[in-house]
This record gives C-alpha cells, sequence and structure tokens, in this order.
C-alpha cells in the first residue's frame, strides 16, 4: 500500500485508486485525479499493485484495505484496476464508482458477474482501446445504468486526462451535494 492518506482533510470520505497492469500507484492520470480529490477535502489512497501476480491477488489486496475502512468509500480504478474496483464494488457499500477502461470480461481474468453496491457509477473508455474492448464498458454500463465517456483516445486515455479530471470532479461534487 502506498500513497498519502492526508490528516487535514475534512471529510470521511475516501477515493482509492487502483492502477493497470503496466503502471502504478503514482502515474499521470492518478496524480491529476488525486488533486481534485484532496482540493475537495476528500481522504485520498493509492494502492501499490506492483508486487501482485495476478488479478486474484489485487483483488485480496483491495478487500483487505477496503475491509479495514469506514465512512463512504470511492474507488477509481483503470484498466486491470478497474476490473479489480468493479468487483470488490460487489463486495462492499461505496458511495460512487469511476471506471477507465476497465478490464471487466478480459480472457484468462476470474469472471465476475457484477452486481455493484452503489448507483453512482461512471465509465471511461476510449474508442480506440487495443487492450479492452470498449463494448464490454457500453455492455456494463447499460446493465447498471452507469453514465459512460467514449473519447477518441487509446487505452491509455493519455490525451483525456483533462476530461477524467473533470468528470471525476464532477461526481465527488455531486456525493458533496448528496450531503447536504
Amino acid at each position: 500500500m502506498t500513497g498519502n492518506i492526508s490528516e487535514e482533510q475534512n471529510s470521511s470520505a475516501l477515493v482509492v485508486f487502483s492502477h493497470g497492469k503496466e503502471s502504478g500507484p503514482h502515474g499521470e492520470k492518478i496524480q491529476a485525479m488525486r488533486a481534485v480529490a484532496q482540493e475537495l477535502g476528500f481522504k485520498t489512497v493509492s494502492i501499490d499493485y506492483t508486487a501482485c501476480q495476478d488479478e486474484v491477488e489485487r483483488k485480496s489486496l483491495l478487500r483487505s484495505y477496503l475491509s479495514n475502512q469506514s465512512g463512504k468509500i470511492i474507488l477509481v480504478g483503470s484498466s486491470m484496476g478497474g476490473y479489480v474496483s468493479a468487483a470488490l464494488a460487489n463486495e462492499f457499500e461505496l458511495s460512487a464508482l469511476f471506471l477507465l477502461c476497465p478490464a471487466l470480461s478480459l480472457e484468462g481474468y476470474e469472471l465476475v458477474d457484477y452486481t455493484p453496491r452503489t448507483d453512482k457509477i461512471v465509465l471511461v473508455h476510449g474508442w480506440n482501446d487495443d487492450v479492452v474492448p470498449v463494448e464490454s464498458s457500453i455492455q456494463f454500463a447499460r446493465e447498471h445504468k452507469a453514465m459512460l465517456h467514449l473519447l477518441p483516445d487509446n487505452h491509455r486515455l493519455s490525451g483525456s486526462i483533462s476530461h477524467l479530471v473533470i468528470w471525476l470532479e464532477s461526481l465527488l461534487k455531486s456525493l458533496i451535494e448528496s450531503e447536504n
């Protein structure tokens, strides 16, 4: 586990970032999204999965972390981290789920019957994703009545970070407003 849980944040809500297979806990997307979450007063943590061999170990690590948390939780996951976040959304009551090109149905991954325990779900996927088929996000969004953003970008979404930040900020602000 890595990352800072900022003690000076006022919110009891925690944003948990899960990175993809080929990235790390401090990648450009996570750094940009973490900054907006902290600016809005959310605590943040970025789980370090780099020592995990597969998605089963990742799910176990996230499950262990979440089991020791209380309060409102928002899971943010990219690619394999999106798969792990969506899978654990079946087990934990969440305030929201924010998924980036999630590897929801890749061959070789443990099959999951997704039943997220939140109704605030946002997916972002690149039309030009050559790693995870965009159709999996479309199907997931349809089944769970989730908000879906499709962009002219690839799997890494590196050309769309400004959009990711805006959409995460909007989701987090909606959570703040629902508390008031």
